[in-house]
């Protein structure tokens, strides 16, 4: 199993608000890489996109337990089958959030994929430390 985290990043908001920004899949593609991300679709459960010289990623809610866990999972559109957990812990009204990718993947495929993953994760932690820092 290929375990990929992003980096931590506190954000000045309760988890509560964040869970609820984040499950609504409309708003995944403001935390997106603007400029690498075309043929964005979403119905507000799931979402698709394609990533500037990579594959279409299909994302779709898979539950979890609010507020602190949101789970995603890949949807047919998706190279792979994988999934995305977020991670939300609050502490006097700051939350701390990360993101863990876990996919079955062989060694190449890893190889490719690990980095630009990684990158992506963390560039989301980062937009989420944006828009609502």
């Amino acid at each position: 199993m290929t375990k990929i985290e992003s980096k931590e990043v506190e954000i000045a908001k309760p988890a509560q608000d964040l869970y609820t920004f984040l499950s609504d899949m409309n708003n995944f593609e403001q935390l997106l890489p603007a400029g690498r991300i075309s043929e964005w679709t979403s119905d507000g459960k799931s979402c698709s996109f394609k990533v500037q010289g990579a594959a279409t990623i299909g994302l779709m809610l898979d539950g979890g337990t609010p507020p602190g866990h949101l789970k995603m999972k890949a949807t047919e559109r998706s190279p792979f089958p994988f999934t995305l957990d977020t991670y939300l812990e609050e502490k006097d009204g700051t939350t701390t959030s990360r993101l863990e990718f876990n996919a079955d993947l062989n060694t190449f495929i890893k190889m490719m994929v690990e980095k630009p993953l990684k990158n992506l994760f963390d560039h989301i932690a980062d937009r989420m430390k944006v828009i609502h820092g």
